[in-house]
């Protein structure tokens, strides 16, 4: 009986043996036999992304077979650069399961060339290709040439770097990360606005700023041959005078403003009442205006105080809302209301553009 139980097994043993050797055997060979060929878009053809259309055809890509073996279905990566770079560090548009073509929408592509750090509203040539893969099997079509102007839904910025940076409590020099910026009013606006402060009047323009579409070298860097209002992409470092700095610039008309400024605050609350401001004091650590200063109680909109520049009505900052004291400024705002006399800590902010705030503490 044991002997017959042993022939048993053994039996099983060889047909399971046979089995998966024959499966090995007729398992398909992965191999790149013939790489696919990008039929479409053309070489050259111009595109301009544009976020009222994002959900519309940007470009449908196409191509043929890759051939890696028979019976092998491949996936598919519709990859992208910056020309030249050779696809060094490409992104991916979109992947395919066997499928020949891709349908890209001005979102998918727009998004893809933002992965690539591609400067929104500036064309640039980038390449495009079809890599064909199974496991570590790879394969690469022929690359093909677009001409591309990305879009953003983001509040364009501009950074500005520069020697200044160390002195005046943003960072070391020419970081561009901790660079105070500029923003625009909306996506597609080219009017920039913000604040700056310059610690010590820069005497040399190696130690001077530019304006740059990006918090890194990468993208483009606008300078100032004579430092006199004119923005070029090719021009030398800006120079200016000590002081703090309301900043406007336009890259499309290629055009920047410096307008000096000292805050203050003013009104019926204020010890200067509506006719002197009463100067605050800057501090380069908190980027912030301060004052201590003794109040009276006046009622909003018609009484109370705002903030106030040089002395001047051209710059002046109440809050967003009447009748309110929410923290939140804008330019020619309400009054702000001090409901109860008493000694107060009131603070400015301007470093984060177009979205100025204040506070007010009793102490």
């Amino acid at each position: 009986m044991k002997n017959i139980t042993k022939s048993f097994i053994a039996l099983f043993a060889l047909l399971a043996l046979s089995c998966n050797t024959d499966d090995v055997q007729d398992r398909p060979v992965v191999q790149g036999i013939d790489a696919p060929v990008l039929e479409a878009p053309e070489t050259g053809n111009v595109y301009t992304l544009n976020p009222d259309t994002m959900d519309q055809l940007a470009e449908r890509f196409v191509w043929s077979a890759a051939n890696l073996g028979a019976g092998i279905i491949p996936n598919y990566a519709i990859q992208i650069d910056t020309q030249g770079q050779n696809f060094a560090t490409p992104t991916t548009v979109g992947i395919t399961s066997g499928t020949l073509q891709f349908a890209a929408s001005h979102s998918i592509l727009n998004a893809a060339l933002l992965t690539l750090g591609a400067t929104p509203y500036e064309t640039a040539n980038f390449e495009v290709r079809i890599k064909a893969y199974v496991g570590d099997v790879v394969m690469y079509s022929n690359a093909v040439e677009m001409i591309i102007t990305p879009y953003t839904t983001e509040t364009p910025r501009l950074w500005i770097p520069g020697g200044y940076q160390a002195e005046s409590g943003y960072g070391a020099n020419f970081s561009y990360e901790t660079a105070p910026q500029l923003k625009s009013l909306a996506y597609g606006n080219f009017e920039f606005e913000g604040y700056m402060y310059i610690a010590n009047t820069i005497t040399s323009p190696d130690n001077g700023f530019k304006f740059a579409t990006q918090p890194n070298e990468n993208g483009t860097n606008y300078g100032s041959t004579a430092s006199d209002g004119v923005l070029s992409a090719t021009a030398g470092n800006i120079t200016a005078t000590a002081g703090y700095y309301l900043v406007k610039a336009n890259p499309s008309l290629l055009t920047y403003s410096l307008t000096q400024t000292n805050w203050g605050i003013i009104g019926n609350s204020t010890p200067g009442g509506w006719e002197n401001s009463t100067p605050m004091t800057y501090d380069a650590a908190t980027k912030k205006w301060t004052l201590t200063v003794a109040l009276t109680a006046q009622n909003a909109p018609d009484n109370g105080w705002k903030f106030r520049a040089n002395n001047a009505w051209d710059l002046n900052l109440g809050d967003t809302v009447a009748n309110a004291s929410d923290g939140t400024l804008v330019y020619s705002g309400a009054n702000i209301g001090v409901a109860t006399a008493g000694t107060y800590v009131i603070t400015l902010d301007l470093s984060n553009p177009r979205a100025y705030t204040y506070t007010i503490t009793l102490q």
